[in-house]
């Protein structure tokens, strides 16, 4: 009986590694091999034995095999920073190379900061909890900020980068409700995922935010950009790529979503 829990213990685990970073489920189960086999004891040596090769594959090999299925890794600069260590440290900053193109084009002259995009192998595999980030061609970017001075910041207002949201008005369309009172409960559940908040002097750009997104959909590489309706008005923004989301989806008022042509 401990050894059949043992074995479901560990599947749990490779299953759950598996879904967050995609590569952590064979990692795992090579470690316990490699383990099982180096005769030395020493303590927590599976948990190093685990944590080394994790490491190595994260920043080593994964990006030097992620090329063979059309995916690279997001090139950060002091202008296009992760929103979140974790972001990289799972794999899930992975795009192809025209999206991964676009987002060095437009940090040339505006901080940015990425936050979920894909993982690095194989389309189709999702990369939980979006519906869509699974085949390289979607990233999503945090809103643009500004500190006290009214300078533009490469930063996050949460942990996540998502869950702390630029809410309607009382005289703009509040999407949220809609969706929630016609049964979309999980509309707004990224309020959940904030992992904390932080950098509570930043303000929203509304300016910034818009300039942003007005550069995007004038690249032809682009497809089509996410963002809350009422963010849409506020900011004045007219294109055919921005788009609704739609209920099925969450709330998009506390970031924009990218997605480039196949």
């Amino acid at each position: 009986m401990i050894k059949f829990i043992n074995y479901f213990l560990i599947f749990l685990l490779v299953l759950t590694l598996t879904i967050t970073t995609q590569v952590g489920g064979i990692i795992l189960l090579l470690s316990l091999w490699i383990s099982k086999r180096w005769k030395q004891t020493f303590r927590f040596k599976k948990l190093i034995i685990f944590l080394s090769i994790y490491v190595v594959s994260t920043f080593a090999v994964v990006p030097f095999l992620a090329p063979y299925f059309d995916r690279e890794k997001i090139e950060a600069s002091d202008n296009l920073k992760s929103g979140s260590f974790m972001t990289v440290l799972m794999n899930r900053n992975y795009v192809n190379p025209e999206l991964n193109t676009l987002l060095k084009q437009i940090s040339i002259n505006t901080p940015i900061v990425f936050l979920d995009a894909n993982f690095p192998f194989f389309d189709g595999f999702p990369l939980l909890p979006h519906l869509s980030h699974n085949d390289g061609r979607k990233v999503d970017l945090s809103f643009i900020y500004k500190n006290e001075n009214g300078e533009l910041i490469a930063a996050t207002k949460s942990v996540s980068g998502y869950g702390v949201f630029e809410n309607p008005d009382d005289d703009e369309f509040n999407q949220t409700n809609f969706c929630k009172e016609n049964g979309y409960f999980q509309y707004d559940y990224p309020k959940y995922l904030t992992f904390g908040t932080k950098n509570k002097y930043l303000t929203f750009s509304k300016e910034g935010t818009a300039n942003l997104i007005r550069e995007i959909v004038g690249y032809n590489s682009v497809e089509k950009v996410f963002i809350e309706p009422h963010l849409v008005k506020r900011m004045n923004l007219r294109s055919d790529k921005i788009r609704f989301h739609g209920c099925r989806a969450v709330r998009h008022d506390d970031h924009i979503h990218v997605q480039v042509n196949n």
